[in-house]
């Protein structure tokens, strides 16, 4: 396999209510203390999901987040060694760049977003 997918996120209007909402369907639970991308989420309402240990299969780490003017929708980020040189070559080959990179507040992570040609939103995310 090529580059993993390392991150998810569902991101809407009121993460609060998206939380409860996944908390209670799935059992998760969630860290609102995290630094988060302004553009990913307001600061304080994004909530990592931490992933849990299932026999050998170990879950993708996620989060639900969003607010006020934040459009809902979700979205899984693949893992590169360099985020601004795979959303250059996400665009050579028909994607549209959305967002980033950017750098998460006080953190040694880069995270962008494309959609492909028909319209999918992908996330990349890679070190600093």
């Amino acid at each position: 396999m090529g580059q993993p997918v390392v991150h998810f996120e569902i991101i809407g209007a009121d993460p609060q209510r998206l939380r409860s909402y996944y908390g209670s369907l799935f059992g998760w639970s969630f860290d609102t203390g995290g630094p988060v991308a302004e553009s990913v989420s307001r600061e304080g309402e994004y909530g990592y999901v931490a992933p849990a240990v299932n026999g050998n299969a170990t879950a993708i780490p996620g989060g639900v987040g969003g607010g006020y003017g934040h459009q809902p929708h979700v979205v899984f980020y693949v893992g590169v060694p360099d985020v601004a040189a795979a959303l250059r070559e996400a665009e050579r080959l028909g994607g549209t760049r959305t967002m980033g990179p950017e750098q998460v507040p006080g953190g040694a992570l880069v995270v962008a977003h494309f959609t492909d040609p028909e319209g999918n939103l992908i996330g990349l995310a890679g070190p600093a």
